[in-house]
């Protein structure tokens, strides 16, 4: 009998701490659109001024870094107002265009896959899909870039466009390769 307890305590306690993680709270960067605002961003980044942002908002995750992080950067986004004249629904343009963002750890770094597969913008969004896609990819490398930053070897990055059928084949020259974090100084 006493066997049988110690070994269902210990099950429970093993299932118990199977489902535990880390948590951490760190800036996920998002492509956000400002549609429904009267204010229009400079994003020198792309050298345009366009009515979308790059911002960054805490979230608490848990799970595999950096893959997470990449997901969360599509992430529902509703922005809090004080005004009753501004009833948007969704701002995150990943969100509201339906394009998809996938992360992935590889031996030779991180693969990012933007996929434009399903991409719809709606009607009252005015950027092409080519500003989106450029504002996704600098979200992504903030992103990595606050998560890089104390780490102590640098993180190759590859950033595919996929979904590029119908039309869309001239978007795959966006994929882009670069690395986040310091390299090592020499010694």
């Amino acid at each position: 009998m006493r066997t049988l307890l110690t070994s269902i305590l210990l099950g429970g306690f093993l299932a118990a701490s199977a489902d535990a993680s880390t948590i951490m709270v760190v800036p996920i960067f998002e492509p956000i659109s400002l549609h429904g605002t009267d204010g229009d961003e400079a994003i020198s980044e792309i050298g345009e001024a366009l009515q979308a942002a790059i911002m960054s908002r805490p979230m608490a995750l848990s799970g595999a870094m950096p893959e997470d992080l990449i997901h969360s950067i599509r992430s529902p986004h509703m922005l809090p107002t004080n005004n009753p004249n501004y009833k948007v629904q969704e701002a995150n343009l990943l969100v509201l265009c339906n394009i998809g963002i996938n992360g992935e750890m590889t031996e030779s770094g991180l693969r990012v896959r933007l996929d434009v597969a399903q991409l719809a913008i709606p009607a009252d969004v005015d950027l092409t899909t080519r500003q989106i896609l450029k504002l996704t990819i600098i979200a992504v490398r903030k992103t990595l870039d606050c998560y890089q930053r104390p780490l102590s070897k640098p993180l190759n990055v590859t950033i595919m466009i996929e979904g590029t059928e119908d039309g869309k084949a001239s978007l795959r020259d966006l994929g882009a390769k670069f690395v986040v974090g310091d390299e090592p100084a020499a010694e």
